[in-house]
């Protein structure tokens, strides 16, 4: 065989590969974006969406307002809650930030309970 053959068999050879490694650290940086980025929003959005599915009449809740309530009636898009005895308000579902568990009471009383001792 002819020396100059074998030379452009080797160049064929690197050029063939090239677009692979070109792509390559291209498509490291979509894997880390999606497990990044894309997979916990994902993940946040069905968790808020499983909480307002899942507030029914009588739970205590929070919005996103900062608004401490308790829910009193549930509509398909609605929510009413008594943030005040005899004070109703109505919110979108959407507007539930977290659900008050008996847990979440437990831990703002012990604050309560220093700051009247340490007086």
């Amino acid at each position: 065989m002819n020396p100059a053959m074998l030379l452009v068999g080797a160049a064929s050879n690197t050029t063939q590969t090239k677009p692979l490694v070109t792509f390559l650290p291209l498509i490291l940086i979509g894997v880390v974006f999606y497990f990044l980025l894309i997979r916990p929003q994902q993940r946040r959005a069905r968790a808020q969406r499983e909480l307002t599915q899942s507030v029914d009449v009588g739970d205590e809740v929070v919005t996103i307002g900062g608004i401490f309530g308790t829910v009193k009636a549930v509509d398909d898009d609605s929510i009413t809650l008594e943030v005040a005895p005899g004070t109703t308000m109505r919110f979108v579902r959407s507007a539930i930030a977290r659900k008050l568990t008996p847990d979440d009471e437990e831990e703002e009383e012990p604050e309560g309970e220093e700051a009247d001792e340490s007086s």
